[in-house]
């Protein structure tokens, strides 16, 4: 059986421990293109490693970037989910930051899948993971989406229906930010080193003209938009950050963010001016703090 939803929700949580330093900070931050917009400038507090801070999607990477020892890709330990992995999309990605991260350390994470539901010709699976310093106090909280096609029909429980839509009104906020060709081939030294994003014939296999942009890299340029164009440069005052990937981003490709303020929420949307505004990144949601 594919997918036994029962065996995946009581699975015990798969534990791992992570660690980074500074210099895993400041690549992540660089392949963001951290310090390149004249408009800017250096932004020596996400660029040097006196006064770093730090983005909270570096959470992300946090522990599989060049100071792990290797560059390891995505792993798989989810019983329960027997799935071809050829047929998974990354669908969203969530975050919620219970206190800032510090620019070096090391952290326990435990991820379990914390939903499976059933879509009919896909399954939705909904993978957790927290991350606690070495005093047992949480740093982060992390929500995958995980889209599986071809891989309904294990249950009749396809979940809530989800909706969302941008205020009847001009966005308060666009913001636009700009990527390099060497886009990607800068963000996958943070440690996803799916082909996808390098190789042209894999991109060509998977159906694009060209490699894309990890998803995850839209979802750091968005939180690095926000931190600059929002909330002033201060990064420690983004609570959470959730997103859906709607479509791709090609490397040398604008970002292009609109924002709208409610209270203490930001709703967001992200498309792609150069492809007449094609979705990149929808049903987005960020809380910020005073």
């Amino acid at each position: 059986m594919p997918i036994d939803r029962d065996k995946a929700l009581n699975a015990p949580p798969s534990v791992r421990e992570i660690s980074w330093t500074t210099r895993d900070v400041l690549l992540y931050h660089l392949s963001l293109g951290a310090g390149s917009d004249p408009a800017t400038g250096a932004q020596p507090h996400l660029t040097y490693e006196r006064g770093l801070a730090v983005l909270p999607t570096f959470a992300m990477v946090a522990g599989r970037g060049v100071s792990s020892g290797e560059l390891p890709g995505a792993s798989w330990d989810m019983p329960g989910v027997d799935i071809d992995l050829r047929a998974i999309l990354h669908a969203g990605q969530g975050l919620v930051v219970h206190r800032p991260l510090p620019a070096a350390g090391s952290a326990t994470v435990s991820s379990r899948v914390a939903e499976v539901w059933d879509k009919g010709k896909a399954a939705l699976i909904v993978r957790e993971s927290t991350a606690r310093d070495p005093g047992g106090e949480p740093l982060w909280t992390e929500t995958m989406r995980i889209w599986a096609r071809g891989e309904g029909g294990f249950s009749s429980e396809p979940g809530p229906e989800e909706t969302w839509s941008a205020p009847d009104r001009g966005a308060d906020l666009v913001v636009d930010t700009p990527t390099v060709p060497q886009q990607a081939l800068l963000y996958r030294l943070n440690g996803d080193l799916n082909p996808l994003h390098a190789d042209p014939r894999a991109a060509r296999a998977a159906g694009f003209d060209r490699p894309i942009l990890h998803g995850l890299a839209s979802y750091g340029l968005v939180c690095a938009a926000l931190a600059e164009g929002v909330l002033d440069g201060d990064v420690t005052r983004l609570a959470s950050l959730s997103v859906r990937f709607a479509g791709v981003l090609f490397p040398g490709e604008t970002l292009r963010t609109a924002v709208w303020r409610e209270a203490d929420r930001l709703l967001l949307r992200s498309t792609c001016p150069e492809r007449d505004d094609a979705p990149v990144l929808t049903h987005a949601t960020a809380v910020v703090n005073a």
